[in-house]
This record gives structure tokens, sequence and C-alpha cells, in this order.
């Protein structure tokens, strides 16, 4: 069973389609049991940061999903919330990144919203996928470069596109937004 943690943040549906897309079945829950249960669970988001970890630690789902051991992808607001810190709201996050989240400097147009390029350094997820490939962002909020990023994209300055540590994953861009290589890589982390 696969897992979608449900916790008031958007564009949960967008992921379950694409699951479901690729041929797997997939349930949207809060419950804690069947979270822990899931064969992989994947923390999706668009939202504010504060709320959604208010809501998060109102269910108990923080310690849930820091104890989890099967793989976990977090996805945008779920990469953020991975991290130890946001500025957006001032907000504690989970911890499993040893990383801040940072609002862009207004330079260049925020939110980062389109289609860019990543820097791909390591990782399973990013099997039979191209480094010139294009995949969708939106988002004001970025975690910085550091030990656990995966890949590095360069928009204002360069930012962590996604981080691996241990069992878990987590992509700033949307896979399930980003067409044929966003598949692939959903693909890929569901065949871990």
């Amino acid at each position: 069973m696969i897992a979608i943690v449900k916790y008031n943040a958007g564009n949960i549906t967008s992921v379950k389609n694409a699951l479901e897309r690729l041929g797997y079945s997939c349930v949207v829950t809060d419950d804690k049991n069947l979270l822990q249960q899931a064969e992989k669970v994947i923390f999706p988001g668009v939202g504010e940061a504060s709320s959604a970890m208010n809501y998060l630690k109102e269910k108990g789902l923080d310690e849930v999903i820091k104890n989890l051991k099967q793989p976990v992808l977090g996805i945008c607001l779920g990469q953020q919330l991975l991290c130890t810190f946001s500025e957006e709201g001032n907000t504690e996050c989970l911890g499993i990144f040893d990383v801040k989240v940072k609002k862009f400097e207004p330079r260049l147009k925020v939110p980062h919203m389109g289609w860019n390029t990543l820097e791909v350094q390591n990782s399973e997820l990013y099997n039979g996928i191209l480094s010139e490939e294009n995949f969708y962002f939106v988002h004001s909020y970025y975690a910085e470069v550091c030990t656990d990023t995966s890949a590095v994209c360069d928009y204002i300055l360069p930012f962590s596109a996604s981080m691996q540590k241990d069992n878990f994953y987590a992509t700033q861009f949307h896979p399930e937004k980003s067409s044929r290589v966003g598949e692939q890589l959903l693909l890929n982390f569901l065949k871990l």
C-alpha cells in the first residue's frame, strides 16, 4: 500500500492521480497506523509551513513521520517540512535534513514558478533521467544546499532541488506536474 499523508496541505489530488496513472493504488490518510504499515509514504504539500506543522503536531503525525522506516518522499512543502527550520512563519520543522529553509530574495520573480533543469549529484531517484531534463517548480522558499542535497537547481542562487538521507527522499519540484520525467522519478521511488 502507498500512503499519501493528509495534513490539510494542497496538491494531494494531483499526486494521487499521478500514482494511479502509473498503475498504483494509494490511500490518502492521517491515520498513524496506516502510515506506519504502508510500503511507501508520500508527503506532498502546497501551503504554509507553520499551519501545516501545527496540523501535524495536533494529530501526532510529526513523531510518526520522523520514525518511519520505509521509503518516504517529501514533495515541495513536504521537503521543506523535513528540514530543521523554515523562515515561513518562523517554524520549527521535523529535522530529518539538517538545513534551514529560507525565503528567496526577490532579485528575480518570486515565487520561482515554471520549468528548470537540475544538476544531479547522486540519487537512484534519477535513474533513466537525463541531466538536461526540466522539472516544474512553484515555491517562494528554498532549502539551502547541504550534505543531504542530491540535486541542485539554480534560481537566484543554488538551492536543494532534491535531498536524500537514509529512507527519506525529497524534491522541491513537483514530479506529479513534471510530465514524463516526473513520472519516471515517481516510478523510481515506487520501485525502491
